[in-house]
């Protein structure tokens, strides 16, 4: 008889570290007007092959003309609003309703824009006392420049421009007119309240169109720059009452930007502006640079009704008329800072600089002192915070 002698002998055994899947959800914008969805197929694809979950609301990609089926060929899941709304890391530049709001679920990272909290302070207080985590896309900084607010800002430049010079050469409704670039022909006025990245985009267009531009802007360093990205061509001035008077007097189209010091025009010079000057707000607060001209959202009005609208009147929402383009450029500053903001959602101590100033809520805490102010809550230190977590 044969005796078989086991010796048991000890193996490794390899310790895979938890790979839980983040999931990224979607909803759409368009049940509060904002055509601007954030993210594109190929920007899904990308995100997709990092091992994100990607799940997008069913028909959220309308607006910029990609349909459910190149999404989910993306890598996407198409699902619900309710399902989009239940993923870790939640991308949504417009509001949410309340009940929406209500139902995140504790620590998820909530990414929007700032004006969606300040000026819906409900919404912000839900969000406060759900302890939803909340980033504004558009204060990520890197101490000099905000990407997603120079983005935005440089495409609501360009869009004004282009929408602007569309009216005017309509024959029924506008001037029937160029902005300029025919010789012997006195060229349109374009007046830039600002300096910063929508103006100098506006400038940079009109100027491209033959208009004769004039910028003003109290922060005279801001404006030396833009003069040399403009390579001058565009006249510059503090906002002297006399000189700005006269410009706003000549314009054929003004466009407002944001500046350091809100601008607000005084009413005797609105009321001698041109009857068919157009007026673009590019500002967080529209409606406060022209006091007593009619608002039009350009979010959700059709051409038709823009052109037929009042003679003289303030324009804003403007970049929602050009969503494809901000979707690509959004798409392009998600898939280039997805790491950061995966590290945002799972270790907001290790948060990186350019990211920490685009905190407003931490678990229910208010880390942004302009948002305590509007919700007079009390204002946290996220640095301290953050350490502590």
């Amino acid at each position: 008889m044969i005796i078989l002698d086991y010796i048991t002998l000890e193996q490794a055994v390899k310790i895979e570290p938890d790979r839980r899947e983040i999931s990224v959800g979607l909803p759409s914008g368009m049940p509060f007007n904002e055509s601007r969805f954030p993210l594109t197929p190929e920007g899904t694809a990308q995100l997709a092959d990092m091992g994100l979950k990607i799940i997008i609301e069913e028909g959220a990609g309308k607006p910029i003309h990609y349909s459910d089926a190149a999404y989910a060929r993306a890598g996407a899941r198409i699902a619900s609003r309710a399902d989009a709304l239940r993923a870790d890391i939640i991308i949504s530049p417009a509001p949410l309703s309340r009940i929406e709001a209500a139902s995140i679920r504790r620590g998820s990272l909530l990414i929007t824009l700032s004006a969606a909290l300040l000026e819906n302070p409900d919404y912000a207080r839900t969000l406060q006392q759900a302890k939803v985590n909340v980033m504004a896309a558009d204060l990520i900084s890197d101490g000099e420049h905000r990407l997603v607010a120079d983005i935005l800002h440089e495409i609501d430049g360009c869009a004004s421009l282009a929408i602007a010079s569309a009216m005017l050469t309509d024959p029924v409704y506008g001037k029937g007119i160029l902005l300029g670039g025919v010789t012997g022909i006195v060229p349109c006025e374009v007046t830039i309240i600002g300096s910063g990245m929508g103006a100098i985009a506006a400038a940079h267009n009109a100027l491209g169109l033959g208009a004769s531009v004039r910028m003003f802007d109290n922060d005279l360093y801001s404006l030396r720059k833009a003069g040399r990205v403009l390579n001058h061509k565009a006249v510059s001035s503090a906002l002297h009452d006399k000189v700005l008077r006269s410009a706003l007097r000549e314009a054929d189209i003004v466009v407002v930007t944001p500046t350091r010091r809100p601008f607000s025009a005084s009413l005797d010079a609105i009321d001698a502006m041109k009857e068919r000057a157009l007026v673009f707000d590019l500002t967080d607060r529209p409606g406060t640079a022209f006091p007593t001209l009619s608002l039009i959202d350009l979010g959700h009005t059709s051409a038709t009704q823009i052109q037929a609208s009042a003679s003289r009147a303030c324009y804003f929402n403007v970049g929602c008329r050009v969503p494809r383009t901000a979707a690509m450029a959004l798409t392009n500053a998600l898939t280039g800072n997805i790491e950061a903001v995966k590290e945002a959602w799972q270790s907001p101590q290790l948060m990186s600089a350019q990211m920490r100033p685009a905190m407003m809520l931490f678990w229910g805490k208010c880390v942004s002192q302009t948002l305590s102010r509007e919700l007079q809550a009390p204002y946290f230190d996220f640095n301290i915070l953050a350490s502590g977590n």
